[in-house]
């Protein structure tokens, strides 16, 4: 009776048939049901109560102990838990490390955690295990290492052609990338797996919401939502599409939502905030972007986040500039606190510094938009051929890119005047040649926008 409540979405029926039964008649069953109901309903103290029941009577339970490390038991206690298991049953040696590793997973510790998975993949007990690499790549995720985070999903999903969990994280990073027809073959393959779990109409939605299709993006995270109101990828979905759209007070909504969910998440904060600059409320978003700093600590991501809000108010520029210097230190590489260090520079009009910053940031990596940003510097010190070079290389790295297109055109109304007539004839030639590349581009984009099937809907 509790799973059909549950399956009708009346948990709080589930809740209380379940809680007739006398408590020392309840199998690890029935306790494992009301730890997630009651956690579900945001009632932490039963809920801790009733997965430590779990446990005391399966020491072995590993989502009754995910359930307690989500629910900010530490670690030694639920390791205590575990303890005598683990001292009598040979091979399990690994637990206790994977007990520690989760630990700093729900604390927000994302090196840490990685570093713990990383050792215990080594180990030939669980190499190539899937749960493993889908965590391994959530973390990446988190800790913005986007290409990391791909390529954990990827080997995952090659153990596991069925594999769903994490899945709408992967579609989103692909649809970021402007990698859209991977994104819709995605999308069609999880549909065929299975069209009642979030992950596939997230998977959609994102390819709407990269397409510009707002509206389409809002009613698939809606449904994600429909099916699983606790995904947290379908509500930062919905709000991106609604903030998007200029609903910024429902789009707050659900970045609030979200931050409940999964308060660690970076990109739940980033979103909250950035309906609150597009409302013009400053002083709210510092608030916010200060609390992520201390609660989360000052790594990259998060001073990267409060130098975001600093370039907003001309008396925190300099704040700004120290912030992003230190983001820079940690990590030289965070693309983010590039891309805002780039706008620093252009607003002070330093383009050879800026250049020089992209130039090392695109050593070791290649990303759509610092190659477009490096294409604008290029423009503002006459250097119009190496421009059109980094706009096309933008290009290739991502079609759709408006920006890039808009830069070329930009680059052609900016070229010095005084060249010779030939060398404006063979400009023109080759102006020409660019038009008709991004007339083929918005075909294509055309035929994305057509293709109304591929998410398996009418």
């Amino acid at each position: 009776m509790a799973e059909c409540y549950t399956m009708l979405k009346q948990d709080k029926d589930a809740i209380a048939i379940l809680d007739g039964i006398p408590s020392r008649q309840r199998t690890p069953k029935i306790n494992m049901m009301l730890a997630n109901l009651y956690k579900k309903a945001g009632q932490e103290r039963p809920s801790v109560t009733s997965y430590k029941e779990v446990l005391r009577q399966c020491p072995l339970a590993l989502d009754a102990i995910l359930g307690l490390l989500s629910l900010s038991v530490k670690g030694a206690e639920v390791a205590s838990m575990t303890m005598n298991v683990i001292q009598t049953v040979p091979n399990l040696d690994w637990l206790s490390v994977w007990i520690k590793a989760y630990a700093f997973v729900h604390v927000g510790d994302n090196s840490r955690a990685i570093n713990t998975i990383c050792s215990l993949e080594k180990k030939s007990l669980l190499r190539d295990n899937v749960d493993l690499l889908g965590s391994l790549a959530d973390l990446y995720f988190r800790a913005g290492d986007n290409k990391n985070s791909v390529l954990k999903f990827e080997q995952a999903q090659m153990l596991d052609p069925y594999l769903i969990k994490g899945m709408d994280v992967y579609g989103y990073l692909l649809a970021r990338e402007g990698r859209l027809e991977d994104v819709e073959n995605l999308g069609c393959r999880l549909f065929n797996i299975s069209d009642q779990h979030a992950e596939p109409w997230v998977v959609s939605g994102c390819h709407s919401f990269y397409s510009k299709r707002y509206s389409r993006a809002l009613y698939l995270g809606a449904k994600a939502i429909q099916l699983n109101s606790n995904s947290v990828q379908a509500l930062l979905l919905k709000g991106a599409a609604l903030r998007n759209m200029g609903r910024v007070q429902e789009a707050i909504i659900h970045f609030r939502e979200a931050i409940r969910l999964a308060p660690c998440r970076l990109d739940c904060y980033e979103g909250l905030i950035e309906c609150y600059l597009a409302s013009n409320s400053i002083r709210e978003a510092m608030v916010m972007a200060n609390n992520v700093y201390k609660t989360l600590g000052a790594n990259a991501q998060t001073l990267t986040l409060l130098a975001t809000v600093c370039l907003e108010d001309p008396v925190t520029q300099e704040k700004a500039k120290t912030l992003l210097d230190k983001a820079l230190t940690q990590r030289p590489d965070y693309i983010k606190a590039v891309v805002k260090k780039a706008e620093l520079l252009s607003r002070e009009q330093k383009y050879e510094d800026g250049i020089a910053l992209l130039r090392n940031a695109l050593a070791n990596q290649s990303d759509c938009v610092l190659h477009r940003i490096l294409g604008d510097f290029l423009v503002a010190v006459n250097e119009y051929q190496e421009a059109m070079d980094q706009y096309s290389i933008a290009l290739s790295l991502d079609p759709n890119d408006q920006k890039s297109l808009e830069g070329m055109q930009k680059m052609e109304k900016e070229e010095s005047p005084t060249d010779a007539t030939q060398e404006e004839d063979v400009d023109d030639m080759e102006g020409s040649g660019e038009e008709g590349d991004l007339e083929g581009s918005d075909s294509e984009a055309a035929q994305w926008a057509d293709q109304e099937q591929w998410f398996g809907m009418q």
